[in-house]
């Protein structure tokens, strides 16, 4: 048994991708089978989900903590490029080291 999209775990209410994530699952699923190996599919589907599932835990951390959710907001909503650039990374069109510029901009104006 192979799961996509959702039913395997997906977390994406934010940006729509979840429908982009099912169809590179499927394509992943659709590989292996022809492979006839499932782990084949086992390791693409981590490397699909890694970064929303990344960027789902980042989220609720926010939510989990109303004073860090209230700055955030703010950061977001006085420099959107930040966001702009945190939401580029979700949905793969911004390298994942290029977060890591982001999430410091974003620390160092929570801090001010």
């Amino acid at each position: 048994m192979a799961l996509v999209g959702d039913a395997s775990g997906s977390v994406d209410a934010i940006t729509g991708e979840g429908l982009g994530i099912a169809f590179q699952q499927a394509l992943a699923l659709a590989d292996a089978l022809e492979r006839e190996d499932l782990r084949e599919y086992a390791a693409a589907h981590r490397r699909i989900a890694r970064r929303p599932a990344f960027m789902a835990d980042f989220m609720l951390l926010m939510d989990r903590w109303p004073l860090l959710r209230k700055r955030a907001l703010q950061v977001f909503a006085n420099r959107p490029d930040i966001f702009a650039r945190l939401l580029a990374m979700h949905v793969g069109e911004l390298p994942v080291l290029d977060f890591a510029a982001a999430s410091f901009g974003l620390a160092w104006r929570m801090l001010l």
